[in-house]
């Protein structure tokens, strides 16, 4: 093979082709057009042989202008074909940017997204058609109550289904427009439990003014309960994940104590128990409020402390044993919840304060030693208290002898002041299985009672055993459905806070109803959605906003978890707090910054 001459710009081989070289001022890149970066044009041969270039015209000058085509500048970093820039997902070829799914309409993202709305939307359509049968079915009971007792209507019929129609609507809106993937049977439940709560207030209301000369209280429950659903949507606006809740655990709680220890300053006493504080002519019961902050608060720590807990321990009777340190918490709660029993008297906070704590503590470390420490300790709590706190004595005397109230007073054993234990058992029995029908009863019997934790007993004697099933199982299915939330949730703290909240509404329904039908002592908690009380519908309303919200976390991060968590072959997927592991041959981005590199490239860390 010939040689290229010095000044040449190509010379021919020994097979006829002609060979490009540049001379060594001629080998930087052309990446300019102006004439600073312009070659020197090469003199024409006036011998050129035949098949060589034409003068003017460098092959090596056209091939340097096309910087994509030169190995030098395709390679080059700051040019173009670093493995870092050209392949990198930021920047040209990864998923997220020039084919990203949400660009430029990926069939499988398009799919996803067709699949989503078809779901909120059926999930939200199957909504309203429960919430239409829940208010005709409180409708249709508070039409039949109001034709036994009055042979017509009831006065505030109309406003009365205006007004539950229009807090379902409310609600509904609300979640469609902020929680679109929601459980669709959870708004539905609680409407109809309120319905069916406002519906036996107005009942009772007729009897108790007729016979007592009382005053009514339908009205004012009815305006507590849109104060409620006005407090799910706010809720559900402001609060738009509920890992928010997650970021403030101790401030949640520093509130929750105040508010749990501030009815014992107050000299207010209701039916011998401190758990009211009185502003000005309203009345607010905090331990509604604090127990879902205790919740929120329980799930917070629970959720950082929880190796420590489920691992560490001593070896005892076949049974590992929570540390000293460990076992903390727990001592710390039991005292707090004995010092609500003893200086306020309230047996069915204490009870759910502590009972949610241990259901927790199981439900974040599947250790069986949890329970049995906690119920340990309640149980010694317990006997002290009862031993020692007359008001909490005289409950348990009452539970264990409800029909001694009707001996001479000489022989009642001390502590038994109230005929509503028995008269409580007289009415389940008064409605056998079917009940008397609404309005034929005499429910009223029971007095103040019968608007608060004995409203069952209306339910027991008018519609009878059927009824009460009915009840239970509506309250069964909703604490099934926040259940059923929480095995489904993606994130440890949203999974034990709707567990938590599932669990305070079960354990309040049982401690109502249990002391009602002679089961437990009473604990003077009001029955959800059902009972008399302000604060307890706010409340309970609350809990089910949170509950909407978590179950609209966990069916979204399921419909979006194959590109949101970690990340499909093909495709680089976003995870919740950044970008998930990156499919192979890109580089992906990680939690915090940028993860592994493809093999031979750099890592940015």
């Amino acid at each position: 093979m010939s040689t290229a001459k010095g000044g040449g710009a190509g010379a021919r081989s020994a097979a006829g082709a002609t060979v490009t070289t540049r001379p060594e001022e001629t080998q930087q890149t052309d990446r300019g057009h102006g004439p600073e970066h312009a070659r020197p044009r090469k003199p024409a041969d006036e011998h050129r042989p035949e098949g060589a270039q034409p003068p003017g015209h460098d092959r090596a000058t056209d091939h340097d202008r096309a910087a994509h085509h030169d190995r030098a500048a395709h390679h080059d970093p700051e040019t173009y074909g670093d493995p870092e820039t050209h392949g990198d997902p930021e920047t040209y070829g990864d998923g997220e940017t020039y084919g990203d799914r949400e660009t430029y309409g990926d069939g499988e993202a398009d799919g996803e997204r067709e699949f989503a709305r078809r779901l909120s939307a059926g999930r939200r359509r199957a909504e309203l058609a429960l919430l239409v049968l829940a208010v005709a079915i409180a409708a249709g009971g508070h039409a039949g109550a109001g034709l036994a007792l009055e042979g017509r209507l009831p006065s505030g019929y109309l406003p009365y289904v205006l007004g539950l129609s229009t807090l379902a609507l409310l609600a509904h809106l609300a979640v469609r427009r902020f929680a679109r993937c929601a459980d669709p049977l959870l708004l539905p439940l609680a409407v109809l439990l309120s319905g069916l709560g406002l519906l036996l207030l107005s009942r009772l209301d007729h009897s108790y003014v007729r016979e007592y000369g009382g005053e009514e209280v339908a009205a004012g429950q009815a305006l507590w309960s849109a104060v409620g659903a006005v407090g799910l949507v706010l809720l559900l606006a402001v609060v738009r994940h509920h890992r928010v809740l997650q970021r403030y655990p101790y401030l949640v709680m520093s509130v929750a104590l105040v508010l749990l220890m501030a009815p014992a300053f107050f000299s207010g006493d209701r039916y011998g128990a401190k758990r009211w504080i009185f502003v000005g002519p309203l009345s607010l019961q905090p331990g509604e409020f604090v127990k879902i902050m205790i919740v929120i608060f329980f799930a917070a720590y629970l959720t950082a402390n929880r190796d420590a807990l489920a691992l560490a321990g001593h070896r005892a009777f076949g049974v590992t044993l929570p540390r000293g340190r460990n076992a903390g918490p727990v001592v710390v709660v039991w005292v707090l919840s004995l010092l609500v029993l003893v200086f306020e008297r309230d047996l069915g906070t204490s009870l759910i304060f502590f009972g949610v704590f241990v259901a927790m503590l199981y439900m974040a470390t599947h250790r069986t030693s949890w329970v049995l420490f906690g119920v340990a300790m309640a149980a010694v709590g317990a006997f002290v208290v009862g031993s020692l706190e007359p008001h909490v004595k005289g409950r348990v005397t009452a539970w264990l002898n409800p029909l001694a109230i009707y001996l001479p007073p000489d022989e009642r054993p001390a502590g038994i002041v109230s005929d509503q234990p028995a008269q409580a058992l007289f009415s389940f029995a008064t409605g056998g299985l079917t009940g008397t029908g609404l309005g034929e009863g005499q429910p009223w019997l029971i007095r103040f009672a019968g608007r608060s934790d004995f409203i069952l007993t209306t339910v027991g004697e008018e519609l009878g055993l059927l009824g009460v099933t009915l009840v239970l199982l509506l309250y069964a299915l909703l604490v099934e459905r926040g259940l059923r939330t929480a095995l489904v949730a993606r994130d440890p703290f949203g999974k034990l806070l709707a567990f938590g909240l599932s669990v305070t509404l079960a354990l309040q329904v049982f401690v109502v109803v249990g002391g009602v039908t002679g089961l437990v002592p009473l604990t003077g908690k009001a029955l959800p959605f059902l009972a008399q009380g302000g604060s307890s519908a706010v409340a309970n309303w609350l809990l089910v906003a949170l509950l909407i919200r978590i179950s609209n976390s966990a069916a979204e991060a399921a419909l979006h978890g194959a590109g949101t968590g970690a990340g499909r072959t093909g495709a680089t997927g976003k995870g919740a707090t950044g970008k998930g592991p990156a499919r192979k041959g890109t580089t992906g981005k990680g939690a915090a910054g940028k993860g592994p590199a493809k093999p031979g490239g750099a890592d940015k860390g």
